[in-house]
């Protein structure tokens, strides 16, 4: 007669022989605790599942195992238990929830040897959740940077998890968002009726949850074991339009109910970045450019050995002058697959200015119809950009212009050494690089805009 207590998670184990449940739990010990577990989290559909193994002393013949969820998320009614070293000389032969019992189950198991039998428990859980957090700090050249990685795991499941290998989803997973949906249910569904399939085996259980519902929440559940346990480490899955992957932190920890805590994921250095600065007044306003990060998610750039998950960037620099770092930004990125370029957008800065001005403005060639109405006309703009690089490193620069219309020509001045792009029909892009400490360069072209019957002739 034994007991172990995963604290609230209660499992007793007693002899079938035993005339009642009150005798049965006379003389209880408590078995070792967990040898190992390994926690698989997926975020979307609120759904954990935990693979433990425990060590169980059994009698030759017939055991029952009390266990008990109270005061925890775990779901009950997914709880599986096989003996891998021993698949053919201990079976589960039967499940049922105890009348008047709340928040309890016994097991039947069927042990062909006695003693100590490695056991591999496996449920689905609620109430644990994980959040990708990045730390990209730039060399003093802004050449290269180096990014770590954290996943922070929080956990309000009602169970302490130690000590714990954590793997995380990242991706969508259909499959498990209509698990999560049924396995929603107040638990025990009702006190669950029928037979129940529970790791290969028929198992007997009373109560009134709908025969189909049931069926087919059992049924996916099989489908996720088998999806989610066939993943190896960060291995990617494509599954029709979607992608997923199993992202595996090295290493244990112990995750107790109630706490959170930041695990290491991994560190890259030496990557290969380009820094851009982005003026466009119709997306990010007038107020000025906007600071961009480049960098591939590929082995040229010392990444690409997995997809990079969504989360919390914060970008430092590396002061060339003093051991220390100064703050650039921050900025969330969605999941990144694997040989796809990052840009990160680390918002407004100050020490690049673009400033457009309207020097000088008329309007010409004009065109009269039959009764005397102007009926089209040239309008003719002198702009000019003043622009100032106030920074130690070179500014690379991007400047959109954007027209009222498709009917325009542009001349530029003659001592722009930058590049000029027609973008589409009513944008056009200035590319240059600014010299460091540079107080003002300023940047001039006319804008002419064919208006009325003037766009049809020009067009």
């Amino acid at each position: 007669m034994f007991k172990f207590n995963f604290k609230p998670f209660v499992i007793t184990l007693f002899s079938l022989s035993l005339p009642t449940l009150g005798h049965a739990k006379i003389d209880l010990v408590t078995l070792p605790n967990r040898d190992q577990v390994q926690l698989t989290i997926y975020n979307a559909a609120d759904l954990t599942l935990v693979r433990e193994q425990r060590t169980l002393t059994l009698t030759q013949g017939l055991n029952r195992l009390e266990f008990s969820w109270a005061g925890t998320l775990i779901d009950p009614t997914s709880v599986q238990l096989e003996a891998p070293q021993h698949s053919d000389q201990v079976k589960l032969l039967e499940v049922s929830y105890p009348p008047n019992i709340t928040g309890s189950a016994l097991w039947k198991i069927d042990s062909k040897i006695a003693g100590e039998i490695p056991v591999e428990i496996t449920f689905f859980t609620s109430g644990l959740s994980w959040q990708s957090v990045y730390m990209a700090t730039l060399s003093s050249d802004e050449k290269t940077m180096q990014l770590e990685n954290y996943v922070r795991v929080d956990n309000n499941s009602g169970e302490d998890y130690a000590p714990a290998q954590t793997r995380v989803v990242v991706g969508k997973i259909q499959l498990l968002d209509e698990i999560a949906e049924l396995a929603r249910r107040q638990p025990p569904y009702g006190m669950p009726s029928g037979a129940l399939l529970l790791g290969g085996e028929t198992l007997v259980a009373k109560g009134g949850l709908e025969e189909d519902s049931k069926m087919k929440l059992q049924s996916r559940r099989a489908e996720v074991f088998d999806a989610v346990t066939a993943l190896s480490a960060k291995e990617i899955v494509k599954e029709g339009l979607s992608e997923y992957f199993l992202y595996t932190i090295e290493g244990t920890e112990t995750i107790l109910n109630g706490w959170g805590k930041r695990l290491r994921s991994f560190a890259a250095t030496d990557i290969p970045i380009r820094t851009w600065y982005r003026y466009d007044e119709q997306r990010y306003g007038s107020n000025g450019p906007q600071q961009f990060l480049f960098f591939n998610n590929d082995e040229t750039h010392h990444l690409g050995k997995t997809p990079l998950p969504d989360g919390n960037v914060t970008v430092y620099r590396q002061l060339p002058e003093h051991q220390h770092l100064t703050y650039i930004g921050e900025v969330y990125t969605q999941y990144i697959p694997i040989e796809q370029e990052v840009e990160l957008n680390l918002g407004q800065t100050q020490q690049v200015k673009v400033a457009p001005v309207l020097m000088n403005y008329h309007t010409e060639n004009y065109l009269f119809d039959q009764k005397g109405y102007v009926s089209g006309f040239d309008r003719v703009q002198h702009w000019q950009l003043k622009l100032a690089n106030y920074r130690n490193l070179p500014a690379n620069l991007e400047i959109f212009q954007h027209f009222p219309h498709a009917y325009w020509n542009i001349d530029q001045a003659t001592d722009f050494t930058g590049q000029f792009e027609k973008v589409d029909l009513d944008t056009v892009k200035y590319t240059l690089t600014l010299p460091p400490q540079t107080k003002e360069y300023l940047l001039n072209y006319t804008l002419t805009l064919f208006e009325g019957e003037r766009q049809v002739q020009v067009h």
